[in-house]
């Protein structure tokens, strides 16, 4: 598949609809977007038939719309631009997975979903977090394969599961791309990289955080820049 500048017509379009409230946008705007990185006309559309029959697209009247599996993703995206939070009690979640027999599917399933409940892996089959996000009900697909628990560590875990100065480093990095982005591309593929960062912040209290973290910056940042950008870019679309 044609790809201009890092960007594959399937990445093009799915930021695009991501970054759309609703997920849903007509072929033409699909179509301009792509051109923004050089990627033709046809190249788009042939992405797009793909994507439909793929089940990670729905068509109808010329529109396209995020599959549900993908406007769970957008939720998820939309969460880690507004954290839904909880004063922290030093508690923190466990998941212990206690299924005798898991098929590959399931494993993998398990994983990717602790991974958007940011959970981390301590070791094989221990996952956990402080318990200061506000949860509903844990998917089945986890309560199937493990013992949930509520436990306090004796000692602090957090440098062994996330790295830290790793995420804030390239937390800052992006805000400096958002102050120094021009046009309308180059502004897409920062936003873009922006909220994929911001879906791997841990969301972890602030005794846990180091000092000057710059996760609410970020978050300032790119809103202050996404309500600009969006208003170019639905003109550019229009035009």
């Amino acid at each position: 598949m044609e790809e201009r500048n890092g960007l594959s017509a399937r990445s093009a379009v799915l930021s695009a609809l991501l970054g759309s409230h609703p997920p849903r946008l007509p072929a033409r705007h699909l179509v301009r977007i792509g051109a923004l990185f050089g990627i033709a006309e046809g190249t788009v559309r042939v992405a797009l038939s793909r994507m439909v029959a793929a089940g990670d697209l729905l068509q109808a009247g010329g529109q396209y719309t995020l599959s549900q599996r993908l406007v769970e993703r957008q939720a998820r995206q939309d969460e880690s631009r507004d954290p839904h939070t909880r004063p922290w009690d030093g508690t923190w979640e466990v998941a212990v997975v206690t299924a005798e027999r898991r098929a590959p599917a399931d494993r993998a399933a398990l994983r990717h979903t602790m991974t958007a409940l940011r959970l981390a892996e301590l070791r094989e089959g221990t996952w956990l977090r402080p318990a200061n996000l506000v949860r509903g009900a844990w998917p089945e697909i986890v309560t199937a394969q493990c013992t949930l628990i509520d436990g306090r560590p004796h000692r602090d875990p957090t440098p062994l599961l996330w790295d830290l100065d790793g995420w804030a480093a390239e937390a800052r990095r992006l805000e400096r791309s958002l102050d120094g982005a021009q046009g309308l591309a180059e502004g897409f593929l920062v936003s873009a990289a922006v909220l994929r960062h911001l879906l791997a912040d841990p969301l972890l209290p602030a005794e846990l955080l180091p000092d000057g973290w710059p996760g609410a910056a970020l978050r300032s940042r790119y809103d202050a820049f996404d309500r600009r950008y969006r208003e170019v870019l639905q003109e550019h679309l229009r035009g």
